[in-house]
């Protein structure tokens, strides 16, 4: 399957759960804590600045679907845990979130975005083990790798294996600024998305 990630287009912005419903392509979800670098590392991947990328963590309070080359979504979920978001709009992100989850019957693979310079947080494992009891296939993105040291890079996947377990797909180590992993990550997409249409 060849993929033109540099063909896509913002399809659609969803603001509250009744806009939600199955559109026709098999999607792949991008979900992180706020200011872990979704935004840049979606531009990375596609090749073309269509995420806005703000300097103030917490501002996408929507579900984004991206088309790519009219073969599948890229679903941007809202970054959660952000310190300065209120209440009420936590719970409503949550419950986006989670109706998303819910409703969608098209997701192909679920990419867990995790900055490489701070543990897994609670809200991480809540998460994580959220999708997984979905029965979602499910990979970790380890962001901003570019900001380490080589030391430091080299001991990584050993200092988080602890939250990594053998029902993660994948996990990729991704800098948006040097661009490593975005090869990874595609060849994980197009199998994905392989896998789905042999089964369907």
């Amino acid at each position: 399957m060849n993929i033109d990630y540099q063909n896509s287009r913002l399809f659609k912005t969803i603001y509250k759960t009744d806009q939600l419903k199955n559109f026709n392509f098999p999607e792949i979800v991008f979900m992180g804590r706020s200011n872990v670098g979704k935004s840049s590392l979606i531009n990375s991947l596609l090749g073309v600045k269509l995420a806005k990328v703000s300097q103030t963590p917490g501002k996408t309070r929507s579900i984004n679907y991206y088309v790519v080359d009219e073969k599948f979504f890229l679903v941007d979920l809202p970054g959660f845990g952000y310190a300065s978001t209120s209440k009420i709009e936590m719970e409503r992100f949550s419950k986006l979130i989670t109706d998303y989850l819910v409703s969608s019957s098209n997701i192909n693979l679920v990419c867990h975005l995790i900055d490489s310079r701070i543990p897994p947080t609670r809200l991480d494992e809540i998460a994580k083990n959220y999708v997984k009891s979905f029965g979602l296939d499910y990979c970790i993105l380890l962001t901003k790798v570019d900001k380490l040291k080589q030391s430091e890079k080299s001991k990584l996947i050993n200092s988080i294996k602890y939250f990594i377990d053998t029902d993660a797909v994948s996990v990729i180590t991704y800098s948006a600024k040097t661009h490593e992993g975005k090869k990874e990550l595609q060849k994980l997409i197009t199998l994905k998305l392989l896998q789905k249409t042999k089964l369907n």
